[in-house]
């Protein structure tokens, strides 16, 4: 996978050399290329900002340089080949498992995280014209710049490469992970030592009862799920929830509704 990032901090960007994603680069499963927007302006200051049209605080990002940095990028792609272009945005459409397990599956990606007060407009309205533009949010609230989500956006996708995690299994079980437990966050995990600072670890993890392990893991999903974030469980649809879960919920306190989704029909209980 090619990934292209866009920005007048190329320095914030160092982290793509290090752990996970600095070891993908240096396989070869990975190639990530930085470029200084400032390679793109014309006059002794570098300019790459002006003030907005109608007023108002804050300075906005010039197209001139983004065009002609984005031409030149995408023009040194393969013949016939076009990038995702991923724009981030506290406006864009949130940031999911879902959809870095769909730009995993892309061949080349270009990030244009911005800074001040954003883009001017006309750069996404002109690319969307050829390109898969997609402006994405990492969540409700606002950063000084876009680097940070790109950061997050590249770790999230590039996880999923075969061969970037040592254990191909791993993210099978995340958080949001597609399959059983997506709608469920993942529950506590334990390790040696089996006893520290006074505090065990729960028996069930000791059995070897494979069975009740998994019983375990997802009635404490449900447990963690409910606590901090119960929304997951009132959207999912109820016909995922099998005798066990059912059992569990209720023990938390929820229940079918009139709507047949499940909500909180109890008392808070101990979660």
């Amino acid at each position: 996978m090619r990934l292209d990032v866009v920005t007048i901090f190329p320095e914030y960007l160092e982290p793509l050399n290090v752990s996970l994603v600095g070891k993908a680069r240096a396989r070869g499963q990975l190639d990530v290329r930085v470029h200084d927007l400032r390679q793109w302006t014309h006059d002794k200051h570098n300019t790459v900002d002006d003030t907005p049209y109608g007023g108002g605080p804050g300075m906005v990002m010039k197209p001139e340089p983004w065009g002609e940095a984005l031409d030149e990028i995408i023009a040194s792609g393969a013949e016939g080949q076009q990038p995702v272009l991923v724009v981030p945005t506290p406006s864009g459409k949130p940031f999911t498992q879902e959809l870095a397990v769909e730009l995993s599956a892309k061949p080349w990606l270009v990030f244009t995280p911005a800074r001040y007060e954003g883009i001017d407009r006309r750069v996404i309205e002109e690319y969307a014209e050829h390109l898969d533009v997609r402006e994405v949010s990492i969540g409700d609230y606002v950063l000084a710049g876009g680097e940070a989500p790109v950061l997050v956006m590249v770790e999230a996708i590039a996880r999923l490469l075969p061969g970037v995690l040592g254990n191909a299994e791993s993210h099978r079980d995340d958080s949001f992970a597609p399959g059983a437990m997506a709608d469920l966050l993942e529950g506590p995990v334990y390790t040696k030592p089996p006893e520290w600072r006074g505090r065990g670890i729960p028996d069930v993890l000791l059995s070897g009862h494979h069975g009740k392990i998994a019983r375990w893991r997802r009635d404490e999903a449900f447990r963690r799920t409910v606590q901090n974030r119960p929304d997951l469980i009132e959207r999912t649809d109820p016909a995922a929830f099998d005798k066990k879960d059912r059992e569990t919920l209720s023990i938390l306190g929820w229940g079918p509704r009139e709507d047949g989704r499940f909500g909180r029909v109890a008392p808070d209980v101990e979660e």
